[in-house]
């Protein structure tokens, strides 16, 4: 057997002691040590596409290897990645506005990390994507969560985001589509809380867009209401979803000059340029055909029609019908309390995802970790035959309970 070294002391930092797996990752990793050794789970826990990246963008990546493109990139992106990105913005911007990073979460992490102190809050809808809060806590900065039930569609009203915001508000973090939710804000409720920012003109808005090729319904970058607040707006999306990209690890900020410097600048320290390969493959994926893009959403809708009225037909359930992304988030309150067929308590909604995943052999993730317990989390970005299966089992053990 190896030897493991053993610490002599603690080492550890203030910040880093903050710092830890998400429940979505040790449930996953949980799974993976279990189907190792031989049972038959099935997850829906990770928000991954199960299609394949497009040919053409692996051929990009290929063609770029061959002509050297495997040396340092520069730090902030490629040139041509960035005016491709630029285009996609919703104002004619200029390829200084944009960064390019290993992925949306380290976007994310380099917005916060340039702009957050001690004591600086940052507003979060909950049910929010459980990486927000870490980072947040990680910055040292204050997660001011907003709970936001099925009642209000899991969305932000501008009334309780007014009744929010104090003199230490740095941020409003806005996800649309929404992670873990689903839920798509309208025209109008943008509209309304573009207006609430015009108000306070110390808060700045982070739009978390990586869901914006999977919407149901119609799409609107934040930009498109509040364009006299491109000053204090960052717009963070990518290529991981749209174009089942999750492993090239690419993603991009959009937003005012200063910001995307200062942000380089954290990026330059911690892992210099994104991969030069991946950033060809990026601009494959924007510059090339984008049928694909209508084609797998027709998939996506049809996988989350399906689950939504199977979860729904299941007994103690309530499954609201998410405007985008690929995930639905159940109500499963009407199950806690209710007992088990080996004579256990369901206590709360991670209790009720420990006995689905022991007695059905489906992993899910309780709504806790997004910051509004009493749901599940369950992602659909996989196949139908699963979808089917797993919402068979689901059914069958709730019908269990007693």
């Amino acid at each position: 057997m190896p030897n493991t070294i053993q610490p002599t002391q603690h080492v550890k930092s203030r910040r880093a002691s903050s710092a830890q797996l998400s429940e979505i990752v040790r449930i996953s990793e949980a799974v993976r040590d279990r189907r190792a050794a031989g049972e038959d789970i099935l997850s829906f826990g990770t928000g991954e596409p199960d299609f394949p990246t497009p040919p053409h963008v692996i051929e990009a990546a290929h063609e770029a290897m061959l002509r050297g493109e495997t040396k340092y990139p520069p730090t902030q992106g490629t040139k041509e990645l960035r005016t491709a990105i630029a285009r996609t913005a919703p104002a004619n911007l200029d390829p200084e506005n944009v960064i390019v990073s290993t992925g949306a979460k380290q976007v994310l992490a380099n917005a916060f990390l340039a702009t957050l102190n001690p004591d600086d809050e940052v507003i979060v809808p909950a049910p929010y994507w459980t990486s927000y809060a870490d980072i947040i806590e990680f910055c040292e900065a204050t997660l001011v969560p907003v709970s936001c039930d099925a009642s209000a569609g899991f969305k932000l009203s501008a009334a309780r985001l007014s009744d929010a915001i104090t003199p230490k508000t740095k941020w409003l973090l806005l996800n649309s589509p929404g992670n873990p939710s689903g839920a798509l804000y309208s025209l109008q409720e943008l509209s309304e809380i573009a207006d609430v920012l015009r108000a306070n003109s110390h808060v700045w808005v982070l739009a978390d867009e990586i869901y914006e090729h999977i919407s149901y319904s119609i799409f609107a970058s934040f930009l498109n209401f509040a364009p006299d607040l491109a000053d204090r707006t960052l717009i963070v999306n990518g290529v991981s979803k749209a174009y089942a990209m999750t492993g090239w690890r690419l993603g991009w900020g959009i937003g005012p000059v200063d910001l995307i410097e200062t942000m380089t600048g954290i990026q330059g320290q911690s892992t210099s340029g994104a991969s030069s390969i991946s950033q060809a493959a990026a601009l494959a994926a924007l510059n090339g055909p984008q049928e694909l893009l209508a084609t797998r959403l027709v998939s996506f809708r049809e996988r989350r029609d399906f689950v939504v009225a199977a979860l729904n037909d299941a007994e103690l359930l309530e499954c609201p019908t998410p405007g985008g992304a690929f995930y639905v988030f159940p109500s499963c309150k009407a199950a806690v309390g209710k007992t088990t067929p080996d004579g256990t308590t369901i206590t709360d909604d991670a209790a009720f995802c420990d006995f689905l995943l022991d007695h059905a052999k489906v992993a899910l993730v309780p709504g806790r970790a997004f910051g509004l317990p009493g749901h599940f989390r369950l992602s659909y970005a996989y196949a139908k035959s699963d979808l089917e299966e797993g919402c068979k089992r689901i059914a069958a053990a709730v019908g269990g309970l007693y």
